[in-house]
């Protein structure tokens, strides 16, 4: 098996450099791509639905992404500790008719020695917004890395 670079146990500056790459692969909305980050048998909770394994991982993103248009997401450390690391984020997209949202969330990840996320689960709570009131525009800029956004 292949590591994932970044392998645990991580220390403060492994583990925001794996938060950043998680951003930066779940923007480029590939299913694909985000899938190689969880192990063959990875387990999701994501709000109500609980996927397992890579295909159910490319099944699950492929729809979200079709749904979420204009999805757009931030991603911060919150904690981390041996193989586990904790992210609090937001995301904006709107859907087919057209509203905007922000979802807002926390994230426990598990990793194997590999750097593979074995367990994510997810909560995640939607807020309509206008358009107007957007803050994430496409991927994160080198300039604001590092950075957190407000909580409103």
């Amino acid at each position: 098996m292949t590591d994932r670079p970044l392998l645990p146990p991580f220390t403060g500056e492994t583990a925001a450099q794996k938060v950043q790459a998680a951003e930066d692969a779940w923007n480029t909305r590939d299913p694909q791509r985000v899938a190689l980050a969880y192990s063959e048998d990875s387990v999701w909770r994501n709000r109500g639905t609980f996927v397992t394994g890579r295909a159910e991982i490319v099944e699950f993103l492929t729809a979200k992404w079709a749904r979420e248009r204009e999805y757009a997401l931030r991603k911060d450390l919150w904690a981390y500790d041996g193989n586990r690391i904790a992210v609090r984020f937001q995301y904006e997209c709107r859907d087919a008719e057209g509203q905007w949202w922000r979802s807002y969330g926390n994230e426990l990840w598990e990793f194997d020695e590999h750097g593979l996320m074995t367990r994510r689960e997810a909560s995640i709570n939607d807020v309509p917004i206008e358009e107007a009131q957007r803050r994430i525009h496409g991927p994160r800029p080198e300039t604001e890395r590092g950075l957190s956004l407000p909580l409103q």
